[in-house]
């Protein structure tokens, strides 16, 4: 949805339709090949989520390509957008705050269950995080299906905690069916006052998904350039990001030299994480 939103901005300062192509698959592998193979005249780009970025390489469902590094698998061009990550509880647990839900882990070391969107994703790598920073442990449930296959096993208390972006979980949320425990942003959203952090209990934690923009290697640079300044002018649109953070996705600003060092950052931070996680693979 929020790269459609982008799509339509696009078409409008290109004058021409941006077509959108979703291709799901291997935890991303399928896109990744298809964009790294198609020609690099700036016709084709690529916007790979976090995960492609942290995949755990080898891992069951995950192709031997991955994770993505820049500049070696594809030219970048911008960043696009953050996705603050969201842990809520189902009411059947019995907490409403990040305290409270770390101590009932430390009680019933095990045997709390938490929904993510899959092995290895940013959803499972920040609840490893979690646990890791808290001194807890919980148990995994991947649900391919993302958190519309996860709902029902949160609202009905077989599983007690889901971590996830906030359309994800929004319809949920406001209906009453979940609990909302905190956000994994430095510091609280504007758009969510009175959420408090995971960083106010637990000091220094922080953890979210995002998005770049990436081309083919060999995509000719006058071109690189020209995409990004257009990229940035888009999100300058005061209507395109409401209607961004009206689904928990929030614009950024990056050149393509920024957009390096910070998924190299990026990797580089969550490696302990990734490395543990591969052992328990």
């Amino acid at each position: 949805m929020a790269l459609r939103l982008l799509a339509d901005v696009l078409g409008d300062i290109w004058k021409q339709q941006v077509l959108v192509v979703n291709q799901a698959g291997a935890s991303g592998a399928i896109a990744a090949r298809a964009a790294s193979t198609s020609l690099p005249d700036g016709y084709t780009l690529y916007l790979p989520a976090a995960s492609e970025f942290l995949a755990l390489k080898g891992a069951t469902g995950v192709a031997e390509n991955l994770p993505v590094e820049l500049p070696r698998d594809f030219t970048p061009i911008a960043f696009f957008s953050r996705q603050p990550m969201f842990i809520a509880a189902s009411p059947k647990l019995g907490v409403k705050t990040i305290g409270e839900l770390v101590a009932l882990a430390k009680q019933k070391p095990g045997e709390i269950a938490y929904a993510t969107t899959g092995r290895g994703r940013i959803t499972h790598l920040t609840m490893e995080l979690l646990q890791q920073q808290s001194n807890t442990q919980m148990q995994l449930v991947a649900y391919a299906g993302g958190p519309t296959a996860a709902m029902p096993d949160i609202v009905s208390g077989r599983v007690g905690v889901v971590l996830e972006g906030y359309a994800g979980i929004v319809s949920a949320w406001t209906s009453g069916q979940i609990q909302p425990l905190a956000v994994a942003t430095p510091e609280r959203l504007a758009d969510f006052p009175d959420l408090p952090t995971v960083a106010e209990t637990i000091p220094g934690f922080q953890a979210g998904g995002w998005n770049v923009m990436v081309a083919p290697v060999g995509t000719p640079d006058a071109i690189v350039r020209k995409t990004a300044a257009d990229i940035s002018k888009a999100l300058d649109n005061k209507d395109l990001s409401k209607k961004l953070a009206a689904l928990g996705t929030y614009v950024a600003h990056m050149t393509p030299e920024e957009v390096v060092a910070f998924t190299q950052s990026q990797q580089k931070a969550w490696r302990p994480i990734l490395e543990k996680v591969a052992k328990e693979n």
